[in-house]
């Protein structure tokens, strides 16, 4: 019988793996490696281990998780496991990893005296400790002859050994055995809170679980029970369990085979692995991005639209302004990444924003309110409403003298958030002729973005502004399912006139929309940024294409696109999500991503100069 010992080797990387090989050869052992946990599981099936090298951090199961499953089995509950750790444990960490049964810890980068001493040492002792039990299987071999009764005992505890197996804590994890050939099933107190079933009511036979099973997962499980897996006598795969109570759970089914000398399966045994809630997490994380990926090309639509509808005489005076209308935007995003984009509280960002203004000297901004905590889209827009407001003062108001002061106060109405700024101790300044940037942008954005209202009092001693807007909670949803954004191919659309219905619900955005589709040729009807102001317009107004924003503010425009699509009116979708598709209702109409290039839009609706007017949607 051959002296040598079993040692298998645990790391997700191969690299890793390949050079504890070469460290370690010279022992002369017989060295298993396993690139994850499963595949560990599915040695320790198959093979006696004397010393286990585990990897602390590896994905899906990581180093203490596989010691504590490792130990739930009476085989090898006295298994050296050795922990190799990359990262710096701490003293928790370590008491950790004893609790889980480890032995020692080997720091990286690995000595490999060190290591092959310790393994060395603990293969010895495996084979010292292996030699007793031999003796002591010689001995009960003996006993056993002289009395019936002891050996069909021990006869019993082999075969529940072979049918137990691992099952991990809070029944993530269950283990069972199946002879195909009768039918029963085996199954351990893990298997059935995996399966919801009580194991007094429940009779486990490959009948009754079939009924189980999701018919597509059962259709490839008796598949390889009725072809076999050739070669190999493991396998691995995911099924979807139907509870009885209608819950649905994925699990990893691991399984080792036997099969009868013509190649059909006739016994299987193995593990039940539980993933619901890693799937769910990996669900989260992707919805996660592709909102991060909206917010971002949202936010850029906006600093585009900042750059382009920014005017100033100078091009000195152009960088100041846009850079501090990009600052008030940024003042804004930081607040709402602190609470997850859950929201951000009034109080700081007007601290946020009136920072640069404040003197040392004197308090020449008191800004006083009650706690309000903003939803996202709200505190964006306040952000660069207090930015426009600031700058004017300290360019043309009360903050361009040092005599002069704001005073900005805020309180909770039945109706609302009611703000009010009052400039007082500046210059005489009149109401200006025409509405600037800023007061345009104030405007749109709390009269149409947020449903407020906006009020300028250009009086003798100073401007006071009041506004109010309601603050309701609304449900984000996101749009349609999934999916690679499309840019379907369609013949061109062309029609009489050049009249264009313009959907955006951020204010900024809609408003260099129009500035570009006016300088392309288009008389713009919009932007209209509530779903209902926009489902009328396109009942009631006369118009020959449109662009559609596909989310407003939560709600998706599509009860708009069906109303343009039975007028039969070429348009286009516009989103700032990067991987949607739109509705398969209109999976024909092409869908540009946010920001928005004016050559872009030029390139899917061209205004034809011959003749009468004309606008053509054109599909590249």
């Amino acid at each position: 019988m051959s002296n040598t010992v079993n040692v298998l080797l645990v790391d997700d990387q191969p690299g890793k793996l390949l050079a504890y090989e070469v460290i370690l050869k010279d022992l002369g052992e017989n060295l298993l490696k396993a690139a994850s946990a499963r595949e560990a599981l599915e040695h320790l099936l198959k093979h006696d281990v004397a010393i286990v090298l585990i990897d602390v951090c590896m994905p899906e199961l990581d180093g203490f998780q596989l010691a504590a499953m490792i130990r739930e089995h009476p085989r090898f509950q006295q298994t050296a496991l050795i922990f190799i750790s990359a990262i710096h444990l701490t003293d928790m960490d370590r008491l950790r990893g004893y609790e889980m049964g480890a032995v020692d810890y080997v720091p990286v980068p690995v000595v490999p005296e060190v290591l092959r001493a310790k393994v060395k040492v603990f293969a010895e002792l495996y084979r010292k400790t292996r030699e007793l039990e031999n003796l002591n299987h010689e001995l009960e071999r003996r006993v056993s002859e002289r009395t019936a009764e002891l050996e069909a005992s021990n006869a019993r505890l082999i075969e529940s050994e072979r049918r137990r197996s691992v099952a991990l804590a809070a029944g993530r994890m269950g283990s069972w055995d199946c002879d195909v050939s009768t039918g029963e099933c085996t199954w351990d107190a893990g298997q059935y809170r995996i399966f919801g079933v009580e194991p007094n009511g429940f009779h486990a036979s490959i009948e009754t679980v079939q009924s189980l099973i999701h018919p597509e997962d059962l259709q490839r499980l008796m598949a390889i029970a009725k072809e076999g897996l050739g070669d190999k006598q493991t396998f691995q795969t995911e099924i979807r369990i139907l509870r009885p109570d209608g819950q649905m759970r994925w699990c990893i089914c691991a399984a080792a085979i036997s099969v009868s000398p013509q190649g059909r399966v006739i016994h299987a045994s193995g593990v039940t692995i539980d993933i619901t809630d890693m799937r769910q997490a990996e669900e989260r994380r992707t919805l996660l991005v592709r909102e991060v990926d909206h917010r971002a090309r949202n936010a850029l639509a906006v600093v585009q639209s900042i750059v382009r509808l920014t005017k100033a005489k100078t091009i000195e005076s152009y960088i100041a302004a846009v850079d501090g209308r990009i600052r008030a935007l940024s003042t804004a995003h930081v607040l709402l990444s602190e609470s997850r984009w859950e929201g951000a509280d009034l109080s700081r960002l007007v601290e946020e924003e009136f920072a640069p203004y404040r003197s040392t000297e004197s308090e020449r901004i008191v800004a006083a309110g009650p706690a309000v905590f903003l939803q996202p889209s709200t505190a964006q827009i306040l952000a660069l409403v207090l930015h426009e407001l600031a700058t004017n003062a300290a360019k043309y108001g009360a903050l361009s003298m040092t005599s002069g002061s704001v005073r900005l106060t805020w309180r909770l109405a039945p109706n609302g958030l009611m703000l009010q700024w009052e400039e007082v101790g500046g210059p005489a300044v009149p109401a200006p002729v025409s509405k600037g940037y800023g007061t345009k942008v104030i405007g749109a954005s709390v009269e149409q973005q947020l449903r407020g209202t906006a009020k300028f009092d250009w009086r003798p001693d100073g401007l006071r502004f009041t506004m109010c807007i309601p603050l309701v909670e609304q449900a984000a949803r996101s749009e349609d399912a999934p999916g690679k954004l499309k840019m379907p191919k369609r013949h061109n659309s062309v029609v009489a006139g050049n009249r264009l219905l313009l959907v955006e619900d951020e204010v900024t955005v809609g408003m260099m929309m129009k500035d570009m589709l006016t300088d392309l040729g288009f008389d713009v009807i919009g932007p209209f940024g509530r779903l209902p102001d926009a489902v009328a317009a396109a009942h009631r107004e006369d118009f020959h294409a449109a662009v559609l924003d596909v989310n407003l503010n939560g709600e998706t425009v599509y009860p708009v696109a069906e109303v343009v699509s039975a007028r039969g009116v070429p348009f286009v979708f516009v989103t700032g999500y990067g991987a949607e598709a739109v509705d398969s209702r209109f999976a024909h109409i092409p869908v540009l991503q946010k920001p928005i290039e004016s050559r872009i839009l030029q390139n899917y609706l061209v205004l034809q100069p011959a003749g009468a007017a004309r606008a053509c949607l054109r599909v590249s």
